[in-house]
């Protein structure tokens, strides 16, 4: 069962990127960039995470999943266990993005993420090492608390990924079509206002995959997006690919 978990998310997600790649070249909301070295400098990111996924998020999962603090009930189980889980998992993203940019030291991770000046598929996949590893280990609160299985954790990670891709994509919609989706979850005009390069915008719009947590919480942007909306970090500019490694660890990291 795990296996086919793994082995589903692998290609599930490849076939998604691809997807949005390709759909956001033949439908561009945005003026698409043309700087090919960031693409360079996303794609080597990416790699990182995968290779990053097998030495640290997946044994950290895999041993929160087998130390839980108390057995789940075998009726506890099949699909509305894993609704229910996604949902818990998807609101503990949500705490933990917002101490990404309210805690200084985190946010100094998770920079380099936001330092980019362009939005498309390639965002949703540009994270420091650091980040990762550091949102592998903060997830395992959760799955020891509440007994969540690996699986269910392997699947909402899936969801997360995929939902990354499609809001940080520069895919245009037709307006009706967002419209109804940005009452469930997380759209492009929705998460593009967070990597608006206005400080007050990127510290809002935290939501992962639904759309419900920032009215919720009070966290939700009433700022509407525009073609041109100015993408990137308030009085930053991004970096070539080692600065951006050593981001997180230099002092003038805003």
């Amino acid at each position: 069962m795990i296996e086919t978990v793994l082995a589903f998310k692998i290609w599930f997600v490849a076939g998604w990127f691809a997807l949005f790649f390709v759909l956001e070249r033949m439908a561009a909301a945005a003026p698409p960039p043309r700087n090919r070295r960031r693409l360079a400098v996303n794609g080597v990111l990416w790699l990182m995470m995968i290779l990053v996924s097998p030495l640290i998020v997946l044994p950290l999962t895999a041993f929160a999943s087998a130390h839980p603090l108390w057995t789940r009930p075998e009726d506890w189980s099949g699909l509305p266990a894993l609704a229910v889980d996604i949902v818990i998992l998807d609101l503990w993203a949500y705490w933990v993005h917002r101490a990404y940019h309210e805690i200084p030291l985190m946010r100094r991770l998770h920079m380099p993420h936001h330092l980019d000046e362009h939005l498309d598929t390639t965002t949703a996949v540009r994270f420091h090492v650091g980040e990762v590893a550091l949102s592998a280990a903060l997830r395992m609160a959760p799955v020891v608390l509440l007994a969540i299985p690996f699986a269910h954790v392997v699947v909402f990670e899936t969801a997360l990924l995929a939902a990354s891709i499609f809001h940080h994509s520069n895919v245009r919609l037709p307006p009706a079509l967002e419209s109804v989706l940005s009452r469930i979850v997380v759209t492009p005009s929705i998460h593009w206002v967070h990597h608006h390069a206005t400080r007050r915008d990127t510290n809002s719009n935290y939501a992962g995959v639904f759309s419900l947590w920032d009215p919720l919480f009070g966290t939700r942007s009433p700022t509407r997006r525009t073609r041109e909306m100015k993408i990137g970090v308030e009085g930053a500019e991004d970096r070539p690919l080692l600065p951006l490694l050593l981001a997180p660890f230099m002092k003038e990291t805003p």
